[in-house]
């Protein structure tokens, strides 16, 4: 698994995990899968990742 399949991962994960505590807890949890959706909209543009580096730290490697 390389990092970009990690963040993709982690991200998917989040936003799933969000719409059910949306569903089964309040809709204040909108706010979670907003801040989810700006760090991957704000990543894309500046390339600057924090999972990114964890998961490099934990041994995962770049697509080169």
């Amino acid at each position: 698994m390389t990092i970009n399949d990690a963040v993709r991962a982690l991200a998917g994960t989040m936003v799933l995990i969000s719409v059910a505590l949306v569903y089964f807890v309040s809709p204040w949890f909108l706010l979670f899968t907003a801040f989810i959706g700006l760090n991957l909209l704000q990543s894309a543009f500046t390339g600057f990742c924090p999972p990114s580096y964890l998961f490099r730290r934990m041994g995962l490697h770049d697509n080169r």
